[in-house]
């Protein structure tokens, strides 16, 4: 199994009863609320986080990319990666991902792409995603083209990676007189791609063509078996291949403590702070029209009705008991990560190690229980 440290660095410093003054925490949220000072130290702390993972032999690490929002403050995930490449020495740099359709050049995305892979020596992996809906609103980007500009901008990228330039490109989105990039990836043909959902049907069947690593975010774990399967299904019945164990992942927070007890107990205000104010928002802030197919949309719905619905269903022993969390002791947390991993042959596991407001401290601690505990375990069953 392969393990990266993911970080959304969240804005932790919001007033208390922003919910009921401003309501969710996207697209509208007052920026006079964001205080530099703070965003500073949030960087600062993030980067530390990611280079003790670095230094603890966690694979990788993974950024990502929001607007608008507290929940994530990285509207630029490349800038953040080109950080890392200073900060980092092995790790792979996984950025989860560039959300093409809201890019208006996806030639920017190739060129910054390459140029990250020249920086880091050949460790990154770039992910590609639509973005969540409520960035629709943000940007004015009619969601009803998201599709066809992600796969249109997917194309021209790889296209700009692989085929010798100049070439033009005349697309239905885009159009260049040159296609041209100056610098190339070093990793041939192109960095790996992986494609983070939130369990699309026509996502999944697209990566699974692709042969790219899918990688399911924040559901229940009820959800994550069922695409995990319908991956793996459309793999070996329309494709006729077996998937290995690298193309599918699993996007988790996870909590290591002493014991089960002392676990909950730290993370229980950070974690219900993550998912109850940070992340609920309303249907049509996640789902706005012409979003999802009709096929996709009541799958989905349903996999995320507690980021929709809020209350009980964001409680920790809620969280826990539905696997959208995983804490506890060394011990818990390696058999529910082993048991999962192996019943769905999930190759790929993106930790969430710092979530919400959960102290830096805390956080540089989780990172190395889960270094020194429970990641050498998970590799020795892996080689098994």
């Amino acid at each position: 199994m392969q393990v990266f440290a993911f970080h959304l660095m969240p804005y932790p410093a919001l007033p208390e009863d922003f919910p009921q003054r401003y309501g969710p925490p996207w697209v509208k949220l007052p920026n006079t609320l964001y205080d530099p000072k703070v965003g500073e130290q949030v960087y600062e702390q993030a980067l530390a986080e990611f280079a003790q993972a670095d230094a603890l032999g966690f694979d990788g690490v993974c950024v990502n990319e929001h607007h608008q929002t507290a929940y994530g403050t990285m509207p630029s995930p490349n800038l953040m990666a080109a950080a890392l490449t200073r900060v980092t020495q092995r790790a792979k740099i996984a950025v989860l991902g560039n959300a093409l359709p809201l890019r208006g050049n996806p030639l920017r995305v190739a060129e910054e792409i390459a140029m990250l892979d020249v920086l880091s020596h050949g460790r990154i992996i770039s992910g590609f995603v639509r973005g969540i809906g409520a960035e629709y609103h943000s940007f004015g980007v009619n969601p009803a083209f998201s599709h066809d500009r992600f796969h249109e901008a997917h194309d021209l990228i790889v296209a700009a990676w692989t085929r010798p330039g100049p070439f033009r490109w005349d697309g239905r989105h885009y159009q260049f007189p040159y296609v041209n990039p100056w610098p190339r990836p070093v990793q041939t043909p192109h960095p790996p791609i992986w494609i983070p959902s939130q369990g699309s049907r026509e996502t999944i069947r697209w990566a699974a063509e692709r042969r790219y690593t899918y990688l399911q975010t924040f559901s229940p774990i009820e959800h994550v078996e069922r695409y995990m399967r319908l991956y793996w299904q459309v793999c070996e019945e329309e494709f006729g291949y077996t998937p290995a164990f690298g193309q599918l992942g699993w996007a988790i927070p996870i909590f290591v403590g002493r014991t089960d007890e002392e676990a909950r107990a730290l993370a229980k205000p950070h974690i219900e702070y993550f998912y109850e104010r940070l992340l609920v928002m309303p249907t049509e802030y996640f789902f706005p029209p012409g979003y999802l197919s009709p096929q996709s949309m009541a799958g989905v719905l349903q996999a995320k009705r507690g980021l929709t619905e809020g209350g009980a269903a964001n409680s920790i022993d809620a969280l826990i008991a539905a696997g959208r969390f995983v804490c506890g002791s060394a011990k818990t947390v390696f058999e529910k990560l082993a048991e999962t991993s192996q019943r769905l042959r999930i190759g790929v596991l993106t930790g969430m190690f710092q979530f919400a407001t959960l102290p830096h401290a805390l956080a540089m601690e989780n990172l190395l229980r889960f270094a020194d505990e429970v990641k050498p375990r998970l590799e020795a069953i892996n080689r098994d």
